[in-house]
Formats: C-alpha cells, structure tokens, sequence
C-alpha cells in the first residue's frame, strides 16, 4: 500500500451507516468498496454511526452492523464515533451560518414542503424546497411560529455547485435551501455530515448513488464554513428485481438471513468483491477475504450500472 505523496493529508475513508437494522446487501457492498478504495491508497479507515434519530437508532443495532462489518473482513481504526454526540459542534455551525444571516426559519409541514417540491420552481432540480418561507415578514412568522415550532434553513441563493465523482463522473446541481435544523431541534444530515467528515479529516466518502444528488449541497456547506471538500465517489446501489432498493421483502438480505441459507459471510463478501469488478482471489496472495483485493481494487473497475439482488441466486448451493 504506498503512502500519501509528500504534502498531501494522509487519506481517511469512513462508513457512515444509520444503526436503525441490519446492514443489507447494498450496505455490505459500499462499506467493501469504500475499505477497499482507503486501504489500497494505504489510508486509515472509519466508521461513524449516524445515529441523529434517536428514535429509531439502537446501540443493538449498532452492535449487529459491526459484528456484520467484522464478518466479512471490514476493520476500522479507532473508536466509533457517533453524531448524537456531535451535537453542540453541529450547533455552532449552524450559528455560524445564522450570525452570517444565511438562515431562516421554515414552518412548513410535511404535506407542505412535498406539495411545493412537486410544483414547477424555475432552475430548482425536481423535489428541491422552492423557498416557501423565506421572505415572510416578522408579523407573519411570529404568528405562524405560534402554531408550530420552526425548522431552520441555509438561504442557498440557488447557487450551482459542480464537482467530479470518481464513479458517476462530471456532476452538477442546484443548491436548494436545505434543512440545517429539525423543528425538533435536532440537526439534519447535510449539516451534521459535513461537520464531521472535517472533524476525522475524511479525504475519502465513498457512498451509495441515492446521496449523489446531496453532494453539492454539502460542497456548498463546506465552502460556506470553511471546511475542506473530500473527493467523492458514489457507488450504483443494489436493487431488487423490480428496480427498487432492498428492503425485507426481498428475501435473505442480511447476513444472517443468507447464512440460514447455507452462504458464509466470506462468500457473501466474495461475491460483492466480484460485483464491484475486484478479483475475489489472488493466487499465491495469502491473504483471506477482501484483504486479498487491497492494492488491485480500482473505482475504475465499479460497474456503473446497479446490482440487481435476485434471492434464488444466492442460495449456499450455488455458491
């Protein structure tokens, strides 16, 4: 594994998981991908917990994704970290950008915020928030604002933000104004995953293709604090045979589910390595699992189209 070149930061990859479950399939293939990418690059490897729903998130759930990660060869380097204890850095971010007058507070409803992203908008990409609340007079907050508690969000001025992602190559997109703070206080996922990408130094995210469309939002954020943009890549999800995401009416999912069914972790783990257009095997490498893939593993190599899991092919028989 050859270090970082001389007076680049050391690189710094993560796996970021919500721990509300098992991780599937597609979860299992972009924690492979995005060990692969860190530790082929020599670099140290991370795995935080996006725990900011605190309803839903479990410290059972936490423990069965890194008993799942250890079992098909995934380590990590230091503690995990969790973003429900981020929570005052995440704070003073946002302060930041209220003292800079780049916020406002929103107090649409759901069925409010979904209505308004289905209406035609001018140049905002399709389901982007149009800015609804955002030039309401003090009169007329202060009396919404006693109806229901408000949101707060970044006022974006619909700024174009355009980068390279190793996979999908060439994107560009339209900065909406995003949620920065929850109604309920809690802060939202493009603010609190910004600030902590900085906070681990990450020069790595490699992530799922459904948060391609987020990334100029965060670029946007990180540019607004200061914070430093890592490369990106965004890896084509898995996909039942209908064409949509797993989820656990699609059968055996989850390792243990597919353990039930006679296939091991290392051969769940060797398949996705040759979904990912990684050689499985070395020969004459001595090295078990994934381990055999660090050095060769290319993004160039990822196929760009998605997985799509059918369950009668992953049987242990066919192994």
């Amino acid at each position: 594994m050859a270090p970082a070149p001389d007076g680049d930061p050391p690189t710094v990859g993560r796996f970021a998981p919500s721990p509300t479950g098992r991780l599937h399939l597609g979860n299992l293939r972009t924690a492979i991908a995005g060990w692969l990418w860190a530790r082929s690059a020599g670099g140290r490897f991370l795995v935080r917990m996006e725990d900011l729903d605190r309803q839903t998130a479990s410290a059972e759930h936490e423990r069965s994704q890194l008993e799942d990660l250890d079992a098909i060869g995934v380590d990590h380097d230091g503690p995990v970290l969790r973003q429900s204890d981020r929570f005052e850095a995440h704070r003073r971010a946002i302060a930041r950008l209220a003292d800079a007058d780049l916020t406002y507070p929103c107090f649409c409803t759901r069925r409010e915020i979904a209505e308004a992203a289905t209406a035609p908008h001018g140049p905002l990409p399709e389901g982007a928030y149009p800015g609804t609340c955002r030039d309401l007079g003090s009169v007329e907050r202060a009396r919404r604002a006693e109806e229901r508690p408000a949101a707060l969000r970044l006022r974006a001025d619909h700024e174009v933000v355009g980068f390279v992602d190793r996979i999908a190559g060439p994107y560009e997109g339209v900065v909406d104004d995003v949620v920065l703070r929850r109604n309920d206080g809690v802060p939202s996922y493009n603010l609190a995953v910004v600030v902590d990408d900085a906070f681990q130094a990450v020069t790595q995210v490699l992530r799922g293709d459904d948060l391609l469309s987020s990334t100029p939002r965060q670029i946007h954020l990180q540019r607004l604090l200061g914070l430093p943009t890592p490369e990106y890549a965004h890896v084509p999800l898995v996909l039942n045979h209908e064409g949509r995401r797993l989820s656990k009416r699609d059968g055996a999912v989850t390792l243990p589910e597919l353990a039930a069914l006679g296939l091991e972790p290392q051969e769940v783990a060797a398949r996705l390595l040759r979904s990912l257009g990684a050689p499985s095997e070395a020969p004459g490498s001595g090295e078990p699992g994934i381990r055999r893939a660090v050095g060769v593993f290319e993004l160039a190599d990822v196929p760009r189209s998605p997985l799509v899991y059918r369950a009668e092919e992953w049987r242990g028989d066919d192994a």
